[in-house]
């Protein structure tokens, strides 16, 4: 019987060498992939870093009377374009109200401690959050929109809390404090950036 021979080229060590390099990188790609996730987790995310940031508003196309809300750290903010009539109804209802003096420190910055709660008096900046439970109130503006005797203000559906036009809680409200007032400053006549002091010298 005749046998056959097999001929077998020696092996390239170029070519293992290649081939190691190959499989290396490949593993190391998947190793990266992997790990991003777990790296990612440590940073913080585009929202996160979003509602630490300063927010930048732009008030131009908010007409007398309109109210408007943004989001600064997570929360409503409310920008509000009073009225002449809206800053007269202010002054009407002091006595209805539990802190009209703005006296509770905390509630708002010190540039913000006067009637209309604001640095301009007809743009009311606030965070819409009743400081009972956190709820959402109602713009209500209208004198007579909520009751006969309503002069205009906010209604919180959920416990019933009233403020006026200033977020300054009616007495008999479960809300226990005004409506907090964040800092804020205006860069230009219709642009404000919420999460910034007001600068000394504005």
């Amino acid at each position: 019987m005749k046998s056959t021979e097999h001929s077998f080229d020696p092996p390239d060590p170029r070519r293992r060498e290649v081939l190691l390099q190959a499989t290396a990188a490949t593993g190391g790609l998947a190793l990266a992939a992997a790990s991003i996730p777990f790296v990612a987790s440590f940073l913080p995310s585009e929202r996160a870093r979003a509602q630490g940031a300063p927010v930048e508003a732009d008030v131009s196309a908010l007409v007398p009377g309109a109210l408007a809300t943004v989001e600064w750290r997570g929360k409503p903010v409310w920008l509000l374009r009073r009225t002449p009539d809206m800053l007269a109804r202010l002054q009407s209802v002091r006595g209805a109200l539990s802190d009209p003096d703005s006296a509770v420190a905390s509630q708002q910055p010190e540039y913000a401690r006067n009637s209309g709660r604001s640095i301009r008096p007809d743009l009311f900046v606030t965070v819409s959050l009743c400081t009972h439970l956190g709820c959402i109130p109602s713009y209500a503006p209208e004198p007579g929109s909520l009751q006969p005797d309503w002069p205009g203000g906010f209604y919180c559906p959920c416990h019933g809390s009233k403020l006026d036009l200033a977020g300054r809680v009616y007495k008999g409200s479960p809300a226990p404090t005004n409506l907090v007032i964040p800092p804020y400053r205006f860069v230009s006549q219709e642009r404000l950036v919420i999460g910034q002091e007001r600068q000394s010298d504005t």
